[in-house]
C-alpha cells in the first residue's frame, strides 16, 4: 500500500472504531468510566510509541517519509486491531 493510501485506510478505520465505540456507550452509559479510561490509555501509549519510533528513525537519519511512517505505525496496529475486535461481534 502507498502512503496516502494506507493514511486514508487508517482514517477509514478509525471513524469506524469511533462511530462503533460512540453507539456502544450510548447503549450502555454505565460502562463508560472504565472504559473510556482504557480507550484514553490506549491512544496515549500509541502515540508514546509513534514518538520513540520517529526518534530512533530521525536519529538514524532515515528519510522523512519513513519518519512519518515510524511515527504513525503504533496507531495504525491500534486501530486495525480495535476495528478488528470491534466487528468480530
Amino acid at each position: 500500500m502507498t502512503t496516502p493510501v494506507r493514511y486514508a485506510w487508517m482514517a477509514w478505520q478509525a471513524s469506524w472504531v469511533f462511530t462503533i465505540r460512540s453507539a456502544q456507550l450510548w447503549a450502555a452509559p454505565t460502562m463508560a468510566g472504565s472504559e473510556l479510561t482504557r480507550m484514553a490509555e490506549e491512544k496515549q501509549r500509541a502515540f508514546t510509541d509513534g514518538v520513540f519510533a520517529a526518534s530512533r528513525a530521525v536519529l538514524r537519519g532515515t528519510r522523512p517519509d519513513l519518519v512519518a511512517h515510524a511515527a504513525l505505525a503504533p496507531a495504525r496496529r491500534r486501530v486495525a486491531a480495535n476495528l478488528r475486535q470491534l466487528t468480530r461481534g
